[in-house]
């Protein structure tokens, strides 16, 4: 049969990826892939022709039957190269049929089209899955990265934030006289610019052993708290151990005027640990039996914080000491994809300010009680970290984890003598949508 050969293969569905063991996600399907045809470079026909000879003249001996054989050879020969073309340049022509014998054509013809040899290539359009997903924010990423935690004032002359929106993970904690602070921690994205940076407090130090040995960048701390940072399971990159990175911004008053490069605060501190579990789990399905959940507020004796959930922005909004919350890199501020409130206990330390503020300590090993808020709802938990090394995990009601959403969370350190206020805290309306009523057909006019 002539023409080119066609080869077909079904296509192939290629497999999803899965993710990690833990997190409760769902890989896309894989898209089909195609097989395609590559042509191939097939051999080019011989050409040939049959050239003129002169024979010379034959010698006659005294064998009859021979000479008339070599007679009738001669004569044969010289007959097909008197009807062969004179051209070295004729080609022969092939028929469609492969027992024909081949014509002679003394004009010039077009080499045969060659037969290819059928390839197949596998293309694929569709993007591979992600086979990684970050343990602090549940998205997906190229691998674990070091930690960095910063100190940051949360009062309203810190507005605004510088790097604040790239955060993983932000904690808020009590401190003197009623005021919070904010501990940012940063892996998957590492800003140039973070601040303004403040001091440490007690809290830090068990707050941030869940984390392993992360780097830990704060502008100062009470002399008499030294021997407990020194031995604190973290990379000290505070000015205590070089200024290497920190700057002033004289466009702003101080003691908010303090940054920090965070690029150069890792590389002070090489062997930091890499991000990983501290107990949250994603998915971007919400569980069942949450309740309708708008806003969140807390407040403390000199701050304030509370957080609006936007569709449009799908996530929460947060408000900081009774203003919305305002960064460098983005006017909107933070967008929190989950608040935790975190009920924990807590006691005076030993450690005053120089006015004689008593510096709080937040109990974060343990258990207690708290709230989950993601996409619109909220449930309540019980929050449980055996010990220093152990990250806190989140549990439903009926014992299963609580699944966050990923993106940014925020974790409010709130002591348990106080009370979040959630509203509106109702079930969520489970009313049909109404079916239009079909239309009645006109009736014909009389």
């Amino acid at each position: 049969m002539s023409g080119r050969p066609f080869l077909h293969s079904p296509p192939h569905t290629l497999p999803a990826s899965r993710a990690p063991a833990g997190r409760r996600y769902q890989a896309s399907k894989g898209r089909p892939a195609h097989w395609r045809r590559a042509p191939a470079t097939g051999g080019r026909a011989g050409e040939g022709g049959c050239a003129q000879h002169t024979y010379p003249s034959a010698v006659i001996h005294p064998r009859p039957a021979a000479a008339s054989v070599a007679l009738v050879l001669c004569v044969g020969l010289l007959a097909a190269c008197t009807t062969a073309p004179t051209s070295s340049q004729a080609s022969l022509s092939r028929t469609s049929t492969a027992s024909a014998a081949p014509t002679v054509s003394n004009s010039p013809s077009a080499s045969p089209t060659p037969s290819p040899t059928p390839t197949f290539t596998v293309t694929d359009s569709a993007t591979p899955e992600p086979t990684w997903f970050s343990p602090l924010t549940g998205l997906p990423g190229e691998g674990p990265k070091p930690v960095l935690v910063v100190k940051l004032d949360n009062t309203r002359y810190a507005q605004p934030h510088s790097g604040l929106t790239k955060a993983d993970v932000v904690y808020m904690e009590e401190v003197e006289y009623g005021i919070t602070r904010l501990a940012a921690v940063f892996s998957s994205r590492v800003p140039d610019r973070i601040g303004p940076v403040r001091s440490a407090r007690i809290t830090d130090v068990d707050l941030l052993a869940q984390y392993g040995r992360p780097a830990f960048a704060y502008s100062g701390a009470q002399r008499k708290m030294f021997p407990v940072l020194d031995a604190a399971p973290f990379h000290d990159v505070s000015p205590r151990r070089g200024d290497s990175g920190y700057s002033r911004d004289y466009s702003r008053r101080a003691p908010y005027n303090y940054y920090l490069n965070g690029k150069v605060a890792l590389a002070r501190a090489p062997k930091s640990s890499l991000a990983k579990d501290v107990g949250f789990t994603f998915s971007e399905d919400p569980p069942e039996g949450g309740l309708v959940a708008r806003r969140a507020s807390m407040a403390w004796g000199y701050s304030s914080a509370q957080f609006d959930f936007s569709r449009k922005r799908d996530g929460y909004r947060v408000d900081l000491n009774g203003v919305p919350a305002r960064t460098e890199e983005r006017a909107s501020g933070p967008l929190a994809s989950t608040v935790v409130i975190q009920y924990v206990k807590q006691t005076p330390s030993r450690y005053f300010d120089k006015g004689g503020g008593n510096t709080p300590h937040a109990q974060t090993i343990g258990s207690g009680r708290g709230w989950v808020l993601r996409d619109g709802l909220a449930w309540k938990v019980a929050w449980s970290r055996p010990s220093a090394k152990d990250g806190t995990t989140y549990t439903l009601e009926d014992g299963t984890q609580m699944p966050f959403k990923p993106g940014q969370t925020w974790v409010v350190l709130l002591d348990s003598k106080r009370r979040a206020k959630i509203t509106p805290l109702t079930e969520p309306s489970s009313t049909p949508t109404p079916v239009p009523s079909p239309t009645p057909s006109p009736r014909p006019s009389s």
